[in-house]
């Protein structure tokens, strides 16, 4: 199996998943300029925290256009599996791929800090090595990630349990107060409908060592690899 990191100008933890993916959990992986329009030869591929175009027009609204976008959108199609972490998560909105959308924190700030979501399914690629309510500590580190849609797509997402994790207390309770951001039911992240494109706000690979921290967000990279060896 082969790992591919998207590389968008203002990416800033490329380097990150890189890490994770070649010296943590040992795999192949390379990297993918934002210019590139194939993804041939590769597994999964991960859109990474950062600030692509610089945020300046909306979160992933310039990132959306670039050429590589099309390679993903074929890639997702065709079955393979997408991680879009932090503004990869906001990309994937933006571009489609994923409903609903990121907008600003409530209270107007920039959040940077661990706290805790709960697995809320294991039967996708990305939590199947997982439990149903396992507690992940992992962190946040975003301005525009309050999770916004419609009615008819919240319902959706519940009806599909299409929700794979929740912001919640040490504990595993889902209460407004663990609600870092103001999303619409607590959502952390969520995946499409085939199960093979999922997106989310904590950063796992900021917490896949002990020296940072945790290592709760190796969870979900182990997950990619026992899917993609079964």
């Amino acid at each position: 199996m082969k790992f591919g990191v998207v590389v968008f100008p203002g990416s800033n933890c490329d380097a990150d998943a890189y890490h994770v993916i070649k010296n943590v959990i040992e795999q192949p992986v390379r990297y993918v300029w934002h210019q590139e329009r194939s993804l041939d030869g590769l597994d999964c591929v991960i859109l990474p925290g950062g600030f692509s175009y610089g945020d300046y027009l909306r979160t992933g609204a310039i990132a959306r256009f670039s050429p590589v976008m099309d390679a993903v959108r074929d890639f997702a199609e065709r079955g393979r599996l997408v991680l879009g972490i932090c503004n990869g998560f906001q990309v994937l909105c933006e571009a489609g791929l994923l409903p609903g959308a990121l907008a600003q924190n409530t209270g107007l700030r920039f959040i940077c800090k661990f706290l805790y979501v709960r697995v809320e399914e294991t039967d996708t690629p990305f939590t199947c090595a997982c439990k149903r309510s396992q507690v992940l500590h992992m962190p946040i580190a975003h301005h525009g990630g309050r999770y916004l849609a419609d009615e008819e797509t919240m319902a959706r997402l519940s009806r599909e349990r299409r929700v794979l994790v929740r912001y919640c207390s040490p504990a595993g309770d889902v209460t407004p107060q663990f609600n870092p951001n103001g999303s619409l039911e607590s959502i952390a992240g969520i995946c499409n409908e085939r199960r093979n494109v999922f997106g989310m706000m904590p950063h796992p690979e900021r917490a896949s060592e002990s020296i940072l921290g945790s290592e709760d967000g190796r969870w979900i990279f182990q997950s990619i690899v026992r899917s993609l060896m079964s």
